[in-house]
């Protein structure tokens, strides 16, 4: 176990921003992980896990108390059991089950951070979420301060949402177990339009596993959704705003709007997101409410790559992405009466 005083959270995320932590713990195992969440427990310290960092805005005073880094690895493979360990790094472990000729978790290839954040997010993109393949979470629960084991059922899964999100001061993610299938090296059906569109299959058709995780990496890249320390586009959190879920009554107010500002032939995104209710883009509400690709003329701004992204350009503070932030919710909600929310968790710092 390492640890550090006054010792900077920018490098630890994939913002690269916001301020120090008054103290820095790095653990790389279960009883590390469970021996630092208890000293900060016991001693009444606040207490910021870290992981990848690709879901973390912090901000520019730091944290005042103990951050937790984990670290932790183990990749286990037992038939099509995949276990992995809280700390290991996410896209690297698809790779490896690709290799291994596995499918389930292909299209959720490139996503930066680590395993043990994809249940608490519920990760998903092109047409996968984790939940699918998720069986069990081993967790430590600081309110009976022992680990337990938690079936999928349990999780309370939802789209980019999770029991681990919505009790965060409780559960402390340790172990992940997902099912995955052995389709002859081949992927899972692609339930995602863009995906068979640039493979040039239709939806449900199952393609080879590599070319299934290259065309996702591809397309990812395209976006500025792939890590790439040159790339100021790639210093994001991903998707900044998750997509709206509205009633059907709130959708119909929605496309009134939409007609009112771009004309009655124009019409809004619209996916099933369950009976009586309706899941449309934020990255076409934000786009067609002004804020197009590179948006901005300070150090953040919108990527020049996608809507969804913002950005630091390289000398962004966290108030500055905050302001273009709050900018954008305001924009979208005057012009469509429809209120964004954040994806990122945000820490010292509110929207």
């Amino acid at each position: 176990m390492q640890e550090l005083h006054d010792a900077p959270l920018a490098p630890l995320t994939t913002f690269r921003l916001g301020g120090p932590a008054t103290r820095l713990v790095t653990t790389t195992t279960d009883a590390e992980v469970i021996a630092a969440v208890r000293e900060a427990d016991d001693a009444g310290t606040p207490l910021l896990l870290i992981g990848g960092g690709s879901n973390l805005v912090i901000g520019d005073k730091g944290f005042d108390g103990t951050a937790l880094h984990i670290a932790t690895t183990g990749f286990s493979l037992d038939g099509t059991t995949l276990e992995l360990a809280a700390g290991e790094i996410w896209t690297d472990a698809v790779a490896r089950t690709v290799e291994a000729g596995l499918a389930g978790v292909e299209c959720l290839a490139g996503i930066p951070g680590s395993a043990g954040a994809t249940p608490i997010q519920n990760v998903g993109a092109y047409g996968q979420e984790v939940s699918a393949t998720i069986t069990e979470v081993t967790a430590y629960d600081r309110r009976s301060r022992e680990t337990v084991t938690l079936a999928n059922a349990d999780c309370a899964f939802s789209y980019r949402h999770s029991r681990f999100k919505a009790e965060p001061e409780r559960y402390v993610v340790l172990r992940v177990r997902f099912e995955l299938e052995d389709a002859a090296g081949l992927s899972a059906p692609l339930r995602y339009a863009e995906t068979a569109r640039a493979l040039g299959v239709e939806a449900g058709d199952r393609v080879p596993l590599t070319t299934a995780r290259e065309t996702v990496l591809k397309l990812r890249a395209g976006k500025g959704m792939v890590l790439d320390p040159e790339d100021h586009d790639t210093w994001s959190a991903g998707s900044f705003f998750t997509n709206p879920i509205l009633t059907d009554g709130e959708f119909a107010a929605f496309r009134s709007r939409v007609a009112e500002r771009l004309g009655e032939s124009a019409e809004p995104p619209a996916f099933p997101a369950g009976e009586g209710h309706v899941k449309t883009s934020a990255a076409w509400l934000i786009d067609k409410a002004g804020f197009t690709k590179g948006y901005g003329t300070g150090p953040a701004r919108i990527s020049t790559k996608h809507t969804l992204a913002l950005t630091n350009r390289g000398e962004a503070t966290t108030e500055d992405l905050l302001a273009l932030a709050r900018e954008v919710v305001a924009g979208v909600h005057e012009a469509f009466g429809v209120t964004l929310v954040n994806e990122p968790v945000t820490v010292g710092v509110r929207l």
